[in-house]
């Protein structure tokens, strides 16, 4: 059996793994990259493997870093079944239609600047059809269900906690009379949190393949949420502004109404607020939260049970039309507008930013990750000038950030996960998490459970046997591929690109005449470059 990682190697987003076995091609997750130009230009090459060759698809859950490539996928050849939890199912049809209307409304924007200047138009990933189209490929499973899915493969669909229907994957494969079993934790969610149960604790694997995300650092104020979002709401409507978060509209967006909705039942949030949700996939997610109770967690069935759904605020409001949105931009104070994407690299939020980031009474308050290259990231990281619709903004909002919003497992949450194994795994690759992440973590899993840990790069391939000495693995790579090496340069000088002319923007934002200005970040752009 042979294990390629095409995605979520050494960075966040774009997971896709690929495993050959002696009977049959499948593939867990096909998402979509994001952050980065460098990232993104993935998005638009050709798959390192033909579709066509894939049997099936296993998703773990509807996030579009994990989901968001199969509607290209299928484009391109594949014809397989699709496999995932119910509430994935019911996600993924809201959410990749709604990925592929950004893209050509993306693309559309751009081709009328690069028609303009007589230049060679773009094609959007896949649009909106395409992705209603290989909706027709999903067969959802029950959790905890064994499903044999090919000759010697079987797999089980176990809660990961992470988001409404998100999934680990159990997956047994016998080759030559002998079965080995892998573990894919897909993204593990934090304990505790509302709504949703916490992630299943499982007990053996012989490899496991686990998310790093957050793998050196705690989440602060896990305890204390809804307390600092109440101080972050009472400060901007003191300084008379609005509160814009930019919210993933899945499980992100369903938390705050959850903390909004008991700091009003309690009688704590400032009064005469109104609350908008303006992403027609969120309120669409939501929609779909509020009926599946079957995946709510005890506290919040007794908070229901109570007369209390904590999804249903009388003060709320769905902005679903595009004019409806636009009218939120005449709301000068006294408003909470939670609006999609959550990294700011698309979509309404943007609009939002636009007419509000100026502002210093307002406050832009971010509660989940930003990848490194997204709009989020660089305003977050203090940048002071940032171009959104062609138009320069200077940044005077108050930029506050609640890390224990994050839907993932930080660290502790990670190790206490990991250490729930009896059976220990024989290695442990990780995943999904930032460069400079992934040792911290692996350093801690050796000292502490003294397991073998591998990081694999962009398109290694693994050759998983029964019988090998896994500290010694063997790591190839799958496709010749001469630009790793480069990319990985291009991707470091982009990084230190960014902090330089955040650093500079700082310093000179007062200092110089905006055209000084301009010709300075131009210069520095062209060190970028030549780096």
């Amino acid at each position: 059996m042979k294990i390629r990682f095409l995605g979520a190697a050494k960075t966040v987003t774009g997971s896709f793994y690929v495993i050959d076995t002696e009977q049959v091609r499948f593939a867990v997750d096909c998402g979509l990259f994001q952050g980065s130009r460098e990232l993104k230009e993935k998005n638009y090459g050709d798959f390192p493997v033909d579709p066509k060759s894939i049997d099936f698809l296993v998703l773990t859950h509807a996030h579009i870093d994990h989901s968001g490539l199969t509607p290209k996928l299928s484009r391109l050849g594949f014809k397989g079944p699709i496999y995932c939890s119910p509430a994935t199912a019911e996600l993924c049809e809201v959410m990749l239609p709604d990925a592929g209307h950004i893209q050509e409304s993306e693309v559309e924007m751009k081709n009328r600047k690069l028609s303009r200047a007589g230049k060679a138009l773009l094609e959007p990933i896949y649009t909106a059809e395409q992705a209603v189209e290989c909706l027709k490929q999903l067969r959802p499973m029950n959790y905890d269900e064994v499903v044999r899915l090919a000759e010697g493969v079987e797999i089980r669909l176990r809660d990961a906690g992470h988001i409404l229907g998100s999934s680990i994957v159990e997956l047994w494969v016998e080759e030559n009379g002998e079965k080995q079993k892998i573990v894919f934790s897909g993204d593990l969610g934090q304990g505790n949190q509302p709504i949703i149960k916490d992630p299943s604790v499982i007990e053996s694997a012989d490899y496991l393949l686990m998310e790093s995300t957050y793998g050196d650092r705690y989440h602060k104020g896990i305890t204390n949420r809804a307390e600092q979002l109440k101080k972050v709401i009472d400060d901007t409507m003191h300084r008379g502004g609005n509160l814009i978060i930019p919210s993933f509209a899945v499980e992100r967006t369903q938390d705050l109404l959850y903390d909004l909705s008991s700091l009003q039942a309690q009688g704590l949030l400032y009064p005469g607020i109104d609350i908008y949700i303006d992403s027609p996939l969120a309120i669409a997610a939501t929609e779909i939260f509020q009926k599946s109770t079957e995946n709510y967690d005890q506290d919040t069935i007794d908070m229901i049970n109570s007369g209390h759904h904590p999804l249903k605020l009388p003060n709320l409001k769905y902005s679903r039309s595009r004019e409806d949105s636009v009218e939120l931009n005449k709301i000068k104070n006294n408003a909470i507008i939670i609006s999609a994407s959550g990294m700011c690299d698309a979509g309404r939020i943007k609009y939002h930013l636009k007419y509000n980031l100026w502002r210093p009474e307002c406050t832009i308050l971010f509660v989940g990750y930003q990848a490194v290259g997204t709009l989020g990231r660089r305003i977050l990281d203090g940048e002071k000038l940032v171009t959104i619709h062609g138009d320069q903004l200077v940044v005077k909002a108050d930029i506050q950030s609640i890390e224990a919003y994050s839907a993932h497992a930080d660290q502790i949450g990670l190790m206490t996960w990991l250490k729930n194994f009896k059976q220990k795994p024989k290695t442990v690759f990780l995943v999904h998490g930032e460069e400079k992440v992934q040792p911290v973590l692996a350093d801690l899993i050796q000292k502490e459970l003294n397991l073998p840990v591998v990081i694999p790069n962009w398109l290694d391939e693994i050759e998983l046997k029964p019988t090998e000495v896994l500290s010694n693995i063997q790591m190839v790579q799958a496709v010749p591929d001469y630009r790793t090496e480069a990319l990985s340069k291009a991707l470091a000088a982009e990084e230190l690109y960014l902090k330089l002319r955040s650093r500079l923007n700082s310093i000179f934002q007062e200092k110089y005449e905006k055209a000084q200005y301009d010709e300075l970040i131009e210069k520095l752009k062209q060190m970028g470059n030549n780096l």
